[in-house]
């Protein structure tokens, strides 16, 4: 559980205003929020969602109203979205919802829509109101989400030390004999049990499986001497992700993982190093990149270097060649270079916090080669 102290930093009233002003800012007449991350963003509204219409209006002008089924509105007044003065607008199973929404906005100029909304909501909304043109909310939306609170912060923070807790056992369930799918539904049970509401994912790449970044879980039964790629992450009871992947061998591992686990290990390290304001993207990537590259494994890193993560697991800003905007105290991010020549990979990941003077780690277990006794 959440306290409700935590709640009210976590999702405050100044949020719709930052909104509003956005809106106001990018020349549009509102954005409407459907259920989803932005949603819960701004108001703290965790909605499902259903074919029924929620959605969050916030004009430039006039006052923020949400849109909900009669059915969903004492789930939506108990949520933190209770709290924040907004005009609540419930529909009956005969309403036509989509004339409610377009009744209170402007009918000409633009607005935006929930970069994740049903496409079959965004065309009633367009049919609602045809002189209005619809642009997508991701250019309201990500300035806001991608610099995080201090509140967001202390709620990630405890993703990371939830994760971590989940980590240290990892070396419990690994050894010989045992199957990829056997480890990652032990690992799933630990997600829960260490404060996670939701398992979002759980990989375990023994051996070759190792060299497949998103590799599922499979029947492949785990070796003496194979190296282990285990990425995991769940949402906590916050809403906000967690994320983190160690490397493991079971026994001694082969001779040239041992080299390449080394470069990578001062790979994670150097960019997590470059991290600070003002440093681009980009060039946190080519901190890791540059690295492996001169270190001859530059083809076995096929991905970024990185990602965002607070009510997604991804989202902005993504560490990678070509994002020049620079970083900001608040942003927060995977750094996760990796290296897969093919009969085995590894990857090291942590969440990071860009500060005034560098990086806060959100995972503190060990980045070394952990060792199972075979």
């Amino acid at each position: 559980m959440i306290d409700d102290d935590m709640m009210r930093r976590l999702y405050p009233p100044e949020r719709l205003a930052a909104v509003r002003e956005a809106v106001a800012d990018e020349g549009l007449g509102a954005v409407l929020l459907t259920p989803g991350p932005d949603l819960r963003y701004v108001s703290g509204y965790d909605a499902h969602a259903l074919e029924r219409l929620t959605c969050l209006a916030v004009p430039a002008e006039g006052g923020p109203f949400l849109v909900v089924p009669r059915l969903e509105l004492p789930a939506a007044q108990a949520s933190p979205a209770g709290r924040l003065g907004l005009e609540f607008v419930p529909w009956e199973e005969t309403e036509d919802p989509y004339a409610l929404v377009a009744a209170r906005l402007p009918g000409t100029g633009a607005v935006a829509v929930a970069d994740q909304m049903w496409a079959a909501m965004v065309l009633r909304l367009r049919d609602a109101m045809p002189g209005v043109r619809q642009v997508a909310a991701g250019g309201v939306m990500r300035r806001l989400r991608m610099r995080k609170s201090t509140a967001e912060v202390e709620a990630l923070r405890e993703a990371g030390a939830a994760i971590d807790r989940v980590h240290a056992m990892v070396p419990g369930f690994l050894r010989p004999g045992r199957t990829e799918r056997e480890v990652g539904r032990d690992i799933a049970e630990a997600i829960l049990a260490e404060g996670h509401v939701s398992v979002d994912f759980v990989i375990v790449g023994s051996g070759p499986n190792g060299a497949s970044p998103h590799h599922e879980l499979s029947d492949r039964v785990i070796e003496a001497g194979d190296p282990v790629v285990v990425d995991i992450g769940g949402t906590m009871p916050s809403g906000y992700c967690s994320d983190s992947t160690r490397t493991y061998a079971v026994g001694a591992p082969p001779a040239e993982f041992q080299e390449y686990y080394g470069v990578l290990l001062e790979a994670q390290e150097a960019a997590v190093r470059a991290v600070r304001p003002g440093v681009t993207p980009e060039a946190v990537d080519a901190a890791a990149r540059d690295l492996i590259a001169k270190a001859g494994y530059g083809e076995y890193f096929v991905h970024r270097t990185g990602h965002g993560i607070g009510l997604q697991t991804h989202e902005d800003p993504y560490i990678v060649a070509g994002n020049t905007e620079p970083l900001e105290p608040g942003m927060a991010f995977s750094v996760e270079p990796g290296i897969y020549p093919g009969a085995h990979g590894a990857r090291i990941e942590d969440i990071v916090v860009c500060t005034e003077d560098g990086a806060e780690r959100m995972n503190a277990t060990s980045r070394e080669l952990i060792v199972v006794e075979a």
